[in-house]
């Protein structure tokens, strides 16, 4: 059985915060808000997983209501999804994903963010796609507010029956 799922994230980016994209402690002026680090692309990735596997949402599963999700690495959110997904038997065919944000030119830092995600959710880096695209000046990811990640993923769960 195989299984197709989507995530979307959004965050804001805010003066005088970190920006952690992929994993990845990116230099910039600007940071995401949020209640956990805010890493749009370990968000989208995790939603995309586990609707693929009809296990619920990140917000559902990580409420920002709850403390101990303060400031917690997205990596650690990507683990505990894929610790929730191999419990019910399934594994990753692949996860590729998509971020939308002006600046800073992300591109040099794509390998690195594959390579912690593929950590994350003990997977081959070969399977993890990240790409990124501006918005050429439109809307609030084109004027410098925002980022959005989006993502898709492949899970495959063997029949039982065989």
């Amino acid at each position: 059985m195989i299984r197709i799922g989507f995530g979307k994230d959004i965050h804001k980016l805010v003066k005088g915060l970190p920006l952690i994209i992929g994993g990845v402690d990116i230099p910039f002026e600007k940071g995401l808000l949020g209640h956990s680090d805010a890493d749009v692309v370990c968000h989208a990735i995790a939603d995309a997983l586990l609707g693929a596997a009809a296990l619920g949402d990140i917000g559902r599963l990580f409420p920002d209501s709850d403390p101990q999700y303060k400031g917690i690495s997205s990596l650690i959110i990507l683990e505990q999804v894929i610790q929730k997904l191999r419990n019910e038997n399934w594994e990753v065919n692949n996860v590729d994903c998509t971020v939308q944000l002006e600046k800073p030119k992300i591109a040099g830092y794509i390998p690195g963010m594959c390579k912690k995600i593929a950590e994350a959710l003990s997977v081959d880096a070969s399977i993890v796609s990240i790409k990124a695209t501006t918005s050429e000046g439109l809307g609030y990811t084109g004027k410098g507010d925002g980022v959005i990640a989006e993502a898709v993923a492949s899970i495959s769960k063997q029949d039982s029956h065989k």
